[in-house]
């Protein structure tokens, strides 16, 4: 099995087009199509179900995917190393996070990481907490920024605690809970219309696991994606919402209450990586200026968006 059959494997994968892949390849269409024929040889089994419009995995090429990017991976990070022994860290640093996370300034620390290595390309790619776990562990990610989630402290994950705060609740001025001004539990907020993100994110998933812990059902009636959207919705007084205590600097219209029992809502955020040996220099690196301090995080009162 040669490195090229399993790099044309994972284009063809990920665009589900063989010309698309072999443009983006900058190889023959031809050429291509051989190379996924042989690698389906040598595994004795049809890895795409091929169509006039686009190709889709088999079960076994859904099988091979995720090894593939891990062998890929690997194989680059291999590179990296050798370069980074002889005193030159080049190659690519391919990073996740959540929005607004906290505890990091990532748009800080990629600025310090881009000064001290320049020959190094940066990806970013905003994601949920669960589907950034799934993208380090598979090898497509160096690094990830994210809310704890389930799935770390396996043979393919390993996190690394960045801080930890409560929950609070964002409300109109107006609204009832302004008025009584105290700390609120989830038994208070039953009945209310909730605004949230989407349950892939990391304060949807801690506060949906604080009311699971209370034993009180709540539906999310407003769903979005983004912060901004989120605040512009209680700003309006169409809901509440339930978020990581230092969201409230964002809208300072609106009034902040305290989160009690449940465990009073704990917000952890972390550092998602692969195994220690797996741990390309790039994100090594990066993880060197987080903990030295390179790009601390903005007072309170100034978070970024």
């Amino acid at each position: 099995m040669e490195l090229r059959h399993l790099q044309h494997f994972v284009a063809v994968a990920e665009d589900q087009h063989f010309t698309r892949a072999a443009e983006r390849l900058l190889v023959s269409q031809s050429g291509l199509s051989a190379s996924i024929r042989a690698l389906e040889r040598e595994l004795q089994t049809p890895l795409f179900v091929r169509t006039t419009r686009r190709v889709t995995l088999t079960p076994a090429g859904r099988a091979l995917l995720g090894e593939a990017e891990r062998i890929l991976a690997q194989v680059r990070s291999a590179h990296e190393a050798v370069a980074a022994v002889q005193g030159v860290l080049r190659g690519m640093l391919a990073l996740g996070s959540e929005q607004c996370i906290a505890g990091v300034h990532v748009a800080g620390l990629l600025a310090a990481f881009r000064r001290s290595h320049p020959d190094v390309e940066i990806c970013l790619r905003q994601a949920g907490s669960g589907a950034l776990a799934e993208e380090v562990a598979a090898g497509r990610l160096d690094l990830a920024f994210a809310v704890r989630t389930d799935r770390e402290d396996t043979d393919q994950l390993r996190t690394v605690p960045l801080t930890s705060e409560p929950m609070t609740v964002l409300c109109h001025p107006s609204h009832r809970l302004a008025a009584a001004g105290v700390a609120v539990t989830p038994e208070d907020l039953g009945g209310e219309v909730f605004v949230d993100f989407h349950p892939d994110w990391g304060p949807r998933r801690t506060t949906d696991a604080a009311f699971a812990a209370a034993g009180v059902r709540r539906s999310v009636a407003l769903e979005v994606n983004d912060v901004h959207s989120l605040l512009d919705l209680v700003d309006e007084d169409l809901g509440i919402a339930v978020v990581p205590r230092h969201f409230r600097h964002k809208r300072a219209s609106l009034t902040a209450l305290p989160v009690k029992g449940a465990g009073d809502a704990g917000y952890e955020t972390v550092a998602l990586l692969p195994p220690e040996q797996a741990t390309s220099p790039a994100a090594r690196a990066l993880m060197a200026l987080l903990e030295t301090g390179s790009a601390a995080p903005p007072q309170e009162g100034v978070h970024p968006s």
